[in-house]
């Protein structure tokens, strides 16, 4: 089996970008969204992305290196592409490729040579955004390598949703995604920041994102990937540099067999009162897991905890590594850890109320799954639930 990279030490190889293209055909933009393609309207509705934009207050839409959408129905928030931010605001260029360095590996140094825009989304000063922000990053084109740079800035007093959408055409054999996403939560702002990976079985997806919160901020990040995908990496950071400062992470993770998920995420606890918490769910039916978490106290009064649970249905590979890092006194710290199977206990105890053994296993991998994602407006609360209730159906 091939190994995985590793994003906190790896540099992916000198032929990781290898044998994959910059370029591809451009795509016409869309001033009226109902203008796009049924097919790829529905798959992307599978991600979150309506094209209807109903109960959205701003849409990107990005297929292959074109941007095909952008526009927003708020005045309290912006969306636009990067290129087009970079020549709007010239303070912008401080933060990119502040928080990631573009020397970081392989994939970081591609996306810098080879820029494909990326989505810069802001919500103003003091403004409540209640409907979230949509973006979606599609690839269509056959053996491309996608490099994307995202910013997004949640001003002072603001509170900003956004929801993310990744995915392949169902056509498509191979790919890369290279994914730059730098956050800024500033001073009692509050970001939610929803991502919804359905990309294809040959895909080989790296994102490379960091956080900053200040002074009384909040971010809360849930992960979802529940379709098949080649090998996935990611180890986002957050740093909370102010105090009172929050981070929540929440990620369902299902791997099927030939999947290779590497995925993780780390908090850097640096000021008095800052709290964070990452919450993982995993099934392997047949793939690989590798669930990473981290949590680094580098100031007393401050607190984390780490929850990583894992599901084997199948034949497949589940590793868990929980970390924590105290450097002063003071500091609470704590982390949970299990990987196993079904009960079969459970399973006989459904059955006796009456469930077959399918729905009562379809019914336990239902509730494992179910983790409590904060923060989600109602309409996509129900979408994810959807696509979780499909999927565990899938994986009996």
């Amino acid at each position: 089996m091939r190994k995985l990279a590793n994003d906190k030490s790896s540099t992916g190889g000198a032929s990781a970008t290898a044998g994959y293209s910059d370029e591809a055909e451009p795509h016409k933009y869309l001033d009226q969204l109902e203008n796009v393609d049924p097919e790829e309207a529905k798959r992307w509705l599978n991600i979150g992305v309506d094209v209807s934009g109903e109960n959205r207050s701003g849409t990107y839409i990005q297929k292959d290196c074109s941007i095909v959408h952008s526009g927003c129905g708020s005045k309290d928030v912006e969306v636009m592409g990067i290129s087009q931010a970079l020549q709007t605001y010239d303070w912008l260029s401080d933060y990119v490729w502040r928080l990631v360095s573009p020397d970081k590996d392989e994939f970081t140094k591609k996306a810098r040579e080879k820029p494909h825009e990326g989505y810069f989304i802001r919500s103003k000063q003091g403004a409540v955004v209640k409907e979230p922000v949509q973006s979606c990053l599609y690839i269509s084109e056959e053996g491309l390598s996608q490099h994307v740079h995202n910013i997004v800035i949640a001003e002072e007093g603001s509170e900003l949703h956004i929801i993310t959408g990744c995915a392949t055409s169902p056509n498509l054999q191979r790919g890369m995604h290279v994914g730059i996403s730098e956050f800024y939560v500033k001073k009692n702002a509050t970001l939610h920041f929803t991502m919804i990976h359905q990309w294809g079985e040959q895909i080989e997806v790296r994102p490379r994102s960091a956080i900053y919160v200040e002074e009384g901020g909040t971010v809360v990040s849930n992960y979802i990937s529940l379709s098949p995908v080649g090998s996935l990496q990611m180890y986002p950071v957050t740093y909370l540099e102010g105090e009172n400062s929050v981070a929540r992470f929440n990620s369902i993770l299902v791997a099927p067999e030939g999947c290779e998920l590497d995925v993780g995420s780390k908090v850097v606890l640096s000021r008095p009162g800052a709290r964070a918490e990452i919450i993982s769910r995993s099934i392997t039916t047949g793939g690989t897991i590798i669930a990473r978490g981290e949590m680094d106290a580098r100031c007393e009064g401050v607190k984390g905890h780490l929850e990583c649970k894992g599901l084997i249905l199948k034949e497949g590979i589940m590793h868990a590594i929980p970390e924590i890092v105290g450097r002063v006194p003071g500091v609470d710290l704590s982390h949970e850890a299990a990987v196993g199977k079904i009960d079969q206990k459970e399973i006989e105890y459904l059955m006796a109320r009456g469930l077959d053994e399918e729905t009562a296993v379809s019914t336990i991998v239902r509730g494992f799954l179910n983790v409590d994602i904060e923060g989600l407006p109602p309409g996509l609360a129900e979408d994810i639930d959807r696509v979780v209730s499909e999927t565990q159906n899938d994986a009996m």
